[in-house]
């Protein structure tokens, strides 16, 4: 005679490893996030990833295990999960507090601008502000937006240096529709990863990438807009990274003594490659003290998001003669 397991068993044997999860105490959407918040705080994990605090980090990974947008999430939020997708949030949530890895890596994509792109350990997660920036401050002239560049219809050569996974060159593919986009990295692994996603969004005859050392492989070539997230991290930042930036590429954080090495060789050349009206848009992080000492003369626009202050500066071809 076979004896017949009792459901509360069976409960309790398939969710060893998460016994109370598995007994029915999660049941919708926001139950899982609100789980997940409590072990990411619990666990003390780094947010600056493409998400900036542990409730945003818990609806991106609640939603990718579930195949939804990050801007569902409100819709489905009381919508019950069924045991499949339980046990796949659940140990979505235990590999990142397991491995500290960031998010965007264990499921290889991020949004940003809300639209996503592939990402793996061969380049940075992106969160540059500079996506942002081109749509508030580059606009078609609504609301006084045009102050800076103008029509985004009139621009037509823009150059992405290191480009790192290609998102910021497809931003301003889609941002400026007339326009030809160069990316320039130094990496090969990491221009892999920037081919898969022009060709994802279906830029290949827009966007045209290059490997090399900033502006070595565009010879004499200029542009009405460059614009670059280079490693701009400092020694001392660098040796205080968090376990989460410590699984990203070294090089693309690594900026120098005084995280400046890469943004005084962009300035002290980018005015060979700009067009006349053309200039320059980079992202430094907390270096803006150190960088208007390091170039007194030179005059800096920093743009703000709505994350930051004083994290992104425009210079024009003009003054950088």
């Amino acid at each position: 005679m076979v004896k017949r397991v009792k459901p509360a068993a069976k409960r309790a044997s398939a969710g060893s490893k998460f016994p109370k999860v598995a007994g029915g105490e999660l049941i919708t959407l926001l139950d899982f996030v609100r789980f997940a918040v409590s072990r990411f705080v619990e666990a003390k994990l780094a947010f600056a990833h493409g998400t900036t605090d542990p409730v945003a980090e818990a609806a991106f990974l609640v939603c990718e295990a579930l195949h939804l947008h990050p801007d569902q999430l409100e819709a489905f939020a009381t919508a019950r999960v069924t045991a499949a997708e339980a046990k796949a949030i659940l140990e979505l949530i235990e590999r990142r507090v397991r491995t500290r890895k960031p998010a965007a890596y264990l499921v290889n994509k991020i949004y940003m601008r809300g639209l996503p792109f592939y990402v793996d350990e061969r380049v940075i997660v992106p969160r540059s502000f500079i996506g942002e920036i081109l749509d508030s401050h580059f606009g078609s002239g609504e609301d006084g937006n045009d102050a800076v560049l103008g029509d985004p219809a009139e621009v037509e050569r823009v150059l992405d240096l290191c480009t790192g996974s290609g998102c910021l060159a497809i931003l301003a593919a889609r941002h400026f529709p007339n326009a030809q986009v160069d990316a320039v990295d130094i990496s090969k692994d990491a221009l892999a990863v920037a081919a898969r996603n022009v060709g994802e969004h279906g830029l290949e005859t827009r966007v045209t990438l290059h490997r090399g050392d900033l502006f070595a492989p565009l010879r004499d070539a200029r542009y009405d807009l460059i614009i670059s997230n280079p490693p701009y991290v400092d020694a001392e930042g660098m040796a205080a990274l968090p376990p989460e930036c410590r699984a990203e590429p070294k090089v693309a954080f690594d900026g120098g003594a005084d995280g400046l090495d890469l943004v005084r060789r962009i300035l002290d050349d980018a005015g060979r490659h700009l067009t006349q009206q053309g200039g320059l848009l980079c992202e430094i992080g907390r270096g803006r003290e150190r960088l208007e000492a390091a170039f007194p003369q030179l005059p800096l626009l920093w743009l703000d998001s709505e994350d930051t202050e004083g994290e992104v500066f425009w210079t024009s071809a003009a003054d950088l003669g």
